[in-house]
């Protein structure tokens, strides 16, 4: 299905008004006003990335992982929640309490509507990265602003999607670096952490990662255009 068709069968305002909004390089998404993310659907707008199809491929391992590898309630932070997308689709799939943070008090109010549409209930903290986190996790997981700021992206990504969840300082690696090194004090003795990352970050981040949890299995696994994505941490 194209953009335009998208915008026909599921917008229900003024269509020639979307249509000129489309034209003018506004995301699709963002007219409709929400989006198909595992099966649910979640609210975006510009205050909010608008949730990919790699995002839900971390999901899913997440998802796999953690039925194989808990037999009970687990406890998980999403860092980073944006629209809540994460957050919410792992606890309408697993069994267990989840905390998501953002430090956009706008994001999190466009994630408590999709907590609350979804029927699920989520902790939310405003504040920077784990900075919120009073308690230990079985679960972390995140998909942190991890673009370069002198890295080129599409125009209707540059010109519509909030830098805040874009972009991050030392060539995209801040915000991994950031809570890989104070991870240790918010998990648990048995945990997985989970990372989206940028396609040429792999290497760098699994060598970094060894550092802080040299006793962890940490792989790095590429999405289904077999580019490196996703960091797992797991002990």
């Amino acid at each position: 299905m194209t953009d335009l068709e998208y915008l026909k069968k599921y917008y229900y305002g003024n269509l020639e008004e979307a249509k000129k909004r489309f034209e003018n390089g506004e995301p699709v998404q963002y007219i409709v006003g929400n989006v198909n993310f595992y099966g649910y659907t979640f609210e975006v707008n510009k205050n909010v990335l608008i949730p990919r199809f790699e995002t839900e491929e971390l999901v899913e391992k997440v998802i796999k992982r953690c039925k194989k590898k808990f037999v009970s309630k687990i406890d998980i932070a999403d860092i980073g929640t944006g629209s809540g997308c994460i957050a919410i689709t792992l606890k309408k799939e697993i069994y267990s309490s989840v905390t998501a943070v953002d430090i956009s008090s706008k994001a999190i109010g466009v994630a408590r509507r999709n907590a609350f549409k979804n029927e699920v209930e989520i902790e939310f903290l405003e504040g920077n990265l784990l900075e919120p986190l009073e308690r230990k996790y079985d679960v972390l997981i995140s998909n942190p602003p991890y673009i370069d700021r002198n890295e080129e992206i599409m125009e209707i990504v540059k010109k519509n999607e909030p830098d805040i969840a874009l972009y991050a300082d030392h060539n995209g690696l801040s915000c991994y670096e950031e809570i890989l090194k104070n991870a240790s004090k918010m998990i648990k003795d048995k945990y997985l952490l989970a990372f989206e990352i940028g396609a040429k970050q792999g290497d760098y981040l699994k060598e970094y990662a060894a550092r802080y949890f040299p006793e962890a299995t940490i792989t790095v696994e590429k999405d289904l255009q077999k580019r490196d994505r996703f960091l797992f941490i797991d002990r």
